[in-house]
């Protein structure tokens, strides 16, 4: 796989406990022993790792993950992996929220569960970096077909889709230069991956066409928020648990339970959720953000949505 895409660096990627991507490259000459042996690294370094007296972390690559980048970076074929994060000893480092995941996930698979995820990613494109300058003025699912923000979108799907992401759709938000792009659900631990590689080719993207894209929660006084809409589901082989035919607004009692964990436990999630200042600056009344402990059907400022039933979309 890797001597058939000639790459020159690899990109050895892991996420701290802010979401933010991090990461080390390696040369073409190391791979074969980073894959063997994992890459060590300063845990003391990454915000929330580790302490300086205990501060060796090793990245282990996981092969599966390994995506080539569809521009050169320095003048050379770069691809990416992303890694999992271990202590000298072997174990897995608790701190990892990779590790996080697979830890819920394994629980799931003895049970013969799959959880699928579909995140709706909101963004904002400026100017550049320094002068928030708004590119357009347009609104919810307005097109441009001059709008140099269109065509940057239409750029990053084409990217993505070349790094093996496949994408659903992409549109203008509801704010001015706000976009979406939504891609198609997968596996949880596959899509969490793909977030963070959304996150980086939009920028990148971004960036060569001379542009800014932001993913702050709330940039923009007066007008909606960046949010991550995330559609969720279990599924045990070709049947959804969440599903049940004959019961009230078709929602298993699984379901009800899943909604209910959620609800009960969303002010320590808010916590993880919401790092930033500017998150809460996003939880206000009268912009689709959500405010109260609540679920819903139709209400799209529920803290939880559930879509309207469609036959033969179980």
């Amino acid at each position: 796989m890797i001597d058939d895409a000639d790459v020159h660096y690899v990109r050895l990627n892991f996420t701290d406990i802010l979401g933010r991507l991090k990461g080390m490259s390696i040369t073409r000459s190391e791979i074969e022993t980073v894959l063997e042996r994992g890459q060590a690294f300063d845990g003391s370094s990454i915000e929330g790792f580790v302490r300086i007296e205990e501060s060796d972390l090793m990245a282990i690559p996981d092969l599966r993950t390994f995506r080539v980048i569809p521009w050169e970076i320095g003048g050379e074929k770069t691809a990416m992996m992303f890694c999992d994060i271990q202590l000298p000893d072997g174990k897995p480092y608790d701190g990892d929220p990779r590790w996080v995941l697979q830890r819920v996930l394994q629980k799931y698979a003895k049970k013969g569960w799959t959880a699928y995820l579909g995140p709706e990613i909101e963004f904002f494109y400026f100017k550049d970096e320094s002068n928030p300058e708004l590119l357009d003025k347009s609104g919810y699912f307005d097109y441009g077909a001059f709008d140099l923000g269109t065509h940057v979108v239409k750029k990053t799907v084409a990217a993505l889709e070349l790094m093996g992401i496949p994408v659903e759709c992409s549109h203008h938000e509801v704010a001015p230069s706000q976009h979406e792009i939504d891609l198609k659900y997968q596996e949880a631990l596959v899509m969490a991956d793909f977030a963070q590689i959304y996150r980086f080719v939009v920028k990148e993207v971004a960036a060569e066409n001379e542009i800014y894209a932001s993913f702050m929660p709330k940039p923009i006084f007066g007008e909606n928020g960046s949010g991550m809409h995330t559609h969720m589901s279990i599924f045990d082989g070709d049947k959804n648990l969440f599903y049940a035919k004959d019961a009230p607004y078709h929602l298993s009692d699984m379901a009800r339970y899943f909604m209910a964990g959620i609800l009960h436990h969303i002010k320590d999630l808010t916590l993880v959720l919401n790092q930033w200042v500017n998150s809460y600056k996003r939880l206000v009344v009268g912009y689709e953000a959500p405010v109260y402990v609540s679920w819903g059907r139709r209400n799209r400022s529920s803290l939880i949505r559930v879509p309207m039933f469609k036959a033969g979309h179980e």
